[in-house]
């Protein structure tokens, strides 16, 4: 690959991390060209980008973001693959945790694609063991409907008790108003 070839895949690359709010790193060396198809079918149904890079072509793509970034360089060893997420930082991380479920992987194997280390919102997290805790995060649009539904909440109550009170206080009038009409 000539210089230009490699300077025009760190540019693509770099547009990428900033048009991207969150991206994955992983490990997919080992796995067959049937699965790794298999992996990539997945994740274009579900709206992910996942391409395989040089860890010197990532690294110097991440160089060009206005964030320090230089944890991720525990994750770049090996074959690096990157999975982009535009919408939910969480989608990548439930997109692996289901790919592992559907391979069935035992407790003792390492499922492929590895996942190495992610960047979402700024944030950076390495290992393995983080991958159950991504996959839960909740996204932006979701931590927004929680807060609404939220506030709602005590305004519906009262609406709640209020509608409700009315219903019983018009039973007593009318129990009261049926009472009176039989003694007369």
């Amino acid at each position: 690959m000539i210089r230009e070839e490699k300077q025009a895949l760190v540019d693509e690359l770099s547009e990428k991390f900033q048009s991207h709010n969150a991206f994955y790193i992983t490990d997919a060396s080992g796995m067959s060209v049937a699965k790794i198809n298999e992996f990539r079918r997945l994740c274009f149904n579900r709206g992910l980008e996942f391409k395989v890079y040089k860890n010197t072509l990532i690294r110097k793509a991440l160089d060009t973001l206005n964030t320090d970034t230089a944890e991720l360089d525990a994750a770049l060893k090996g074959q690096s693959g990157v999975l982009f997420s535009k919408e939910a930082g969480n989608a990548p991380g439930k997109l692996l945790k289901d790919f592992y479920k559907s391979q069935a992987y035992g407790k003792n194997v390492v499922p492929k694609p590895a996942f190495k280390g992610a960047y979402i919102d700024a944030g950076i997290y390495l290992g393995a063991e983080q991958l159950d805790m991504l996959s839960t995060l909740k996204g932006k649009n979701e931590l927004i409907g929680e807060v609404i539904g939220l506030l709602q909440s005590p305004a519906k109550n009262v609406i709640s008790a209020l509608s409700s009170g009315g219903n019983k206080l018009a039973g007593i009038l009318k129990t009261l108003s049926e009472k009176e009409e039989v003694a007369a």
